[in-house]
């Protein structure tokens, strides 16, 4: 069993790094090799990467900071967090949540790929400048953090992003331009040129970003964000996320973490009932993160709320109380209307038949017209023509 002291040395020492330690650093303390691979087979330490080990006890997934840590602690000074994850260890929101298994976005300085899963290596040129320390973490500056980021995510989460980090302060409105010409050379910074305009401080969430871009797109952006509503007497009833003044129209957004507490909601629905009760007369309108999926129904209630509301489609005109037309049955024509039969009778051809050579009679010695039936049946009765055969009615 390893002393106490040296236990104890151990665990103080972890906790200035964030819970975990190198084999090195154990060895220093005191602690044997067999001694280190007791903890690690009763689970009470766990091996995050080739020789460093999370020293916290309970069964708990290690925080990112941990994570982070081990990488460093494996592969020395030359491992650098950037991207995402310099961005939550900033503390920037925005970022879609990730579990604790997510991947590390790091740069090893002077070349090489790190060993094992869950880490994704640049081979980015990261100048002395750009890198700072933050919690006893390697990791680049804020600025730099958010070039990188840009050109690693979405259009919502870059302005998101960027939103965050202009809120807590790490950057400045005036920094965006010449961050976004710092990455013009890069592959694929055409496409991100126009998402730094759309940043701005005053989105207090994630979500009132993403519902900004919304209604950017669709034509109708805010007209202010965090609008103050005020009650009859000049105080304060309450600060709407987005607004159209002019359409009388407010915005809450209701995300995840802060609204759903039980505080929070008597809290929101107190500063509704003021709203909604101010001499401006506005419609309030909640959205949550479920309503991002149908980003027409958000645009469709906020111009059906609004005042002056988009031009529409035309009404259609009511229908006349005349009885509809009849329709013509065409029916299909019969064999006989094929073939000319249909005409009435006094437009008919004369039926014609074929006749035989005249011959002459004994009694008037002259010759009559024989139907060529009328020859194929013998002579002539005596004493006259031949009876001809009536004709067949058509």
């Amino acid at each position: 069993m390893p002393d106490s002291t040296d236990a104890s040395t151990v665990h103080f020492l972890a906790a200035a790094q964030h819970g975990v330690v190198s084999r090195a650093q154990a060895l220093d303390c005191g602690l044997t090799d067999s001694a280190i691979r007791r903890l690690v087979a009763r689970r009470r330490w766990r091996r995050l990467r080739p020789r460093v080990f999370y020293v916290q006890p309970g069964g708990d997934p290690p925080p990112l900071a941990a994570r982070v840590m081990a990488v460093q602690l494996a592969y020395g000074p030359r491992a650098v967090a950037v991207g995402p994850t310099a961005a939550r260890l900033w503390r920037f929101s925005g970022l879609p949540p990730a579990p604790g298994g997510d991947r590390l976005h790091v740069v090893l300085l002077g070349g090489g790929a790190p060993r094992g899963t869950g880490v994704r290596a640049y081979t980015w040129r990261l100048p002395p400048s750009e890198v700072t320390v933050c919690r006893g973490i390697r990791l680049t500056t804020p600025g730099r953090t958010l070039r990188d980021t840009v050109m690693l995510v979405d259009r919502h989460t870059a302005v998101s992003v960027i939103d965050s980090a202009l809120q807590a302060g790490a950057v400045s409105a005036e920094e965006l331009p010449d961050l976004c010409a710092a990455n013009a050379r890069r592959p694929g910074a055409a496409r991100t040129r126009a998402w730094w305009a759309l940043a701005d401080p005053r989105a207090q969430s994630s979500l009132e970003t993403r519902l900004r871009l919304v209604c950017h797109d669709a034509g109708i952006p805010p007209e202010d964000l965090q609008y103050p509503v005020y009650r009859s007497d000049g105080t304060l009833a309450g600060r709407a996320d987005l607004a159209w003044p002019s359409r009388g129209v407010v915005v809450e957004a209701d995300g995840r973490g802060p609204h759903s507490l039980p505080a929070a909601l008597f809290t929101d629905r107190g500063r509704q009932n003021r709203i909604l009760t101010a001499p401006g007369r506005l419609t309030l309108l909640r959205f949550t993160w479920s309503d991002l999926q149908r980003p027409k129904d958000i645009v469709a209630m906020i111009r059906q709320a609004g005042r002056d509301p988009a031009p529409g489609p035309a009404p259609p005109t009511p229908r006349s109380r005349r009885p509809p037309p009849r329709r013509s049955v065409r029916t299909r024509p019969t064999p006989a209307a094929r073939s000319g039969r249909s005409r009435p009778p006094a437009l008919r051809r004369p039926r014609r038949c074929r006749t035989t050579p005249r011959r002459p009679t004994a009694a008037t010695g002259s010759a009559t017209r024989r139907p060529a039936h009328a020859a194929r049946r013998g002579p002539p009765r005596a004493g006259g023509t031949a009876r001809p055969r009536p004709r067949r009615r058509p």
